[in-house]
């Protein structure tokens, strides 16, 4: 048998071949962080002040949220508008670009749907095998 060298599928190479970097590791890295998928996910409905983007995500510091936030604004995003009044008023919405994501994040949140009802589905027929193993036992 002759070994054959391992191929790419022909349109995936072709895909990122159109580009100087594969677009797919550019998107991966826009997106690489803690939180930032979440961040986009909760701007994707409306704009949010810093404590409410904090509020949803009540498991990150206040440091790692800021961190987040400045990535995704350095890599235009997300916008951050500071309002001059006392106490600092800061609101962030997603930017013209930021806005392309939302169909992705849908369909990741589609996915995830359909992954819990599989998963939900899963554990009941194994429960029920578990029963049936139960009663076979005791019979």
């Amino acid at each position: 048998m002759d070994k054959k060298e391992y191929q790419e599928p022909y349109s995936i190479k072709e895909k990122c071949l159109k580009h100087e970097a594969c677009p797919m590791v550019l998107v991966q890295s826009l997106l690489a962080g803690k939180r930032k998928i979440l961040i986009l996910w909760y701007l994707s409905d409306k704009i949010l002040r810093f404590n409410e983007i904090k509020k949803k995500l009540s498991d990150v510091t206040q440091k790692m949220l800021t961190k987040q936030l400045r990535s995704l604004e350095e890599d235009h995003l997300i916008f951050r508008h500071v309002y001059p009044v006392i106490p600092p008023k800061v609101e962030y919405g997603l930017t013209e670009i930021g806005r392309e994501i939302i169909p992705i994040l849908e369909m990741m949140h589609g996915f995830g749907e359909v992954y819990l009802k599989h998963e939900q589905q899963e554990a009941n027929h194994n429960s029920a095998k578990n029963i049936d193993r139960e009663v076979r036992k005791t019979s």
